[in-house]
């Protein structure tokens, strides 16, 4: 997400960091090379011109050019300016908080959009999210134009037990008005005490005034709580023309920017907010139903200037691995239980957390030294590489590796079509991991972390 900016930005503050004292030249420098990484990201020229004067009549002040620090004050200048860019502060909010309920029995959210820009894996997305907290979704097939819209909402309900409100008469005729689909399914709303209606709307190839006409009707009849449009993030000043057309003809409430997991410009994040008004609400970040994240202007901003996002990477960790979990393994290293069992299940639960690129860059552990043999795929592969070590061990070597000796190594390795190197990789690893979570449980940090962690997995092939 949105890497190539982040590796510009790296580069230019970095080279402020070498500099020492600031000079006003330095500060416009920086700044040029700042304002060439935004357009070339496909930023709005309008956002690259409001930022970076805010960014210059701030940084240029005496008490930052005299600071002992200047060049970190200029880069937290910039992170806040970053975030009042993206819409302010949100933390305190969480998951589907970013959503307004109404008094009604059932709250509506209309997701409409063009088509192919995510719209009805949206929806199920955010379906999923709310019944994640608590509450009890309703889908609402009412996209009777695209072929099969019906059956993808359908699909993708069941696989998560959801329930998925569709006519069959447009199913099958494509005659029903989408506003009498809608009201019906309020009524079943009522009846199944949901709490939330999320309807999947028609969409178009292209902005016409046809759907422009239905989206506003229906707008009106049903007076939903939240009108949502899913725009996909790669097409940079194209989705924030979308989203200009939309605000001005129906009103939008909020924004999801889809296909994020692919943008590695950020021209669409950086620039929507702030030429439309409207809050972004959501980031689609995968294709996977689960792959939909609240959208918090600081943490974007800290993870487009390289420093990562803790927070994220805590709340992806808390869905994935029990509290029950957590405790078991804590026990196990206090008591130097921990084995290969259970590193295999400590890998096994990070994967669930999603591509092993997504949190290496959520953390911004490309920026420490060590980790670039830690690329996404290339990581995916080490762990299958390691996963398939550790299977081919009997269950007396998984529980106590130290027996493991140099003819075991071999049939070990010939077992997981690796070599016998491979195999004293993983286990010099694993003892150091060892070491390092049983420090930690101590409360004492070693001074090798980072050697620890590396664990000369960039040396396997």
């Amino acid at each position: 997400m949105l890497e190539i900016l982040t590796q510009k930005l790296t580069s230019v503050f970095d080279k402020l960091k070498g500099k020492g004292k600031l000079s006003e030249g330095d500060v416009d420098e920086a700044l040029r090379q700042v304002r060439l990484a935004l357009l070339e990201a496909d930023v709005n020229f309008k956002v690259v011109k409001e930022l970076l004067s805010r960014v210059r009549g701030r940084a240029l002040a005496a008490e930052v050019l005299n600071s002992l620090t200047p060049a970190q004050q200029v880069i937290k200048i910039v992170n806040e300016e970053l975030i009042a860019i993206l819409g302010g502060e949100r933390s305190h909010l969480v998951g589907a908080s970013m959503l307004a309920p109404t008094v009604q029995p059932s709250s509506m959210v209309l997701v409409v959009g063009l088509q192919g820009s995510g719209k009805t894996t949206t929806a199920v997305k955010l379906a999923v999210q709310l019944k994640q907290e608590g509450q009890s979704p309703l889908l609402v097939a009412a996209d009777t134009r695209r072929p099969a819209a019906i059956e993808q909402l359908k699909l993708l309900g069941e696989q998560r037990n959801i329930p998925v409100y569709f006519d069959t008469l447009a199913q099958n005729e494509n005659k029903v008005m989408p506003v009498s689909i809608c009201l019906r399914a309020l009524k079943k709303a009522k009846e199944l005490a949901s709490s939330w209606v999320i309807v999947d709307t028609q969409g178009r190839l292209h902005i016409d005034e046809a759907m422009m006409a239905e989206l506003a009707e229906m707008k009106s009849t049903l007076q939903p709580s939240e009108v949502l449009l899913t725009v996909d993030a790669m097409t940079g000043q194209e989705a924030v023309k979308i989203a200009q057309e939309f605000h001005s003809r129906i009103g939008l409430t909020g924004l999801i920017l889809t296909k994020m997991d692919g943008d590695a410009r950020g021209g669409a994040a950086l620039s929507i907010r702030f030429i439309t008004g409207v809050p972004i609400k959501f980031l689609g970040t995968g294709e996977k139903v689960d792959a939909l994240e609240p959208f918090y202007p600081d943490r974007l901003a800290s993870r487009i200037l390289g420093m990562g996002d803790i927070l994220s990477f805590i709340e992806r960790a808390e869905k994935n691995i029990s509290p029950e979990q957590a405790k078991k393994w804590e026990k196990k290293v206090r008591t130097a239980g921990f084995d290969l069992e259970d590193f295999m299940d400590q890998i096994r639960q990070v994967r669930k957390m999603g591509p092993l690129g997504q949190l290496i860059e959520t953390l911004a552990l490309k920026q420490v030294q060590g980790y670039p043999y830690l690329s996404g795929d290339e990581g995916e592969k080490r762990l299958k590489k390691v996963e398939a070590i550790i299977l081919s061990m009997t269950y007396e070597e998984r529980h106590n590796p130290t027996i493991i000796d140099g003819s075991r190594r071999r049939r070990i390795a010939r077992g997981s079509g690796t070599a016998p190197q491979d195999v004293n990789q993983l286990l010099n690893q694993f003892y150091e991991m060892r070491k390092l979570t049983k420090s930690l449980t101590r409360g004492k940090l070693p001074k090798n972390i980072m050697n620890m962690l590396a664990g000369g997995w960039h040396q396997s092939k």
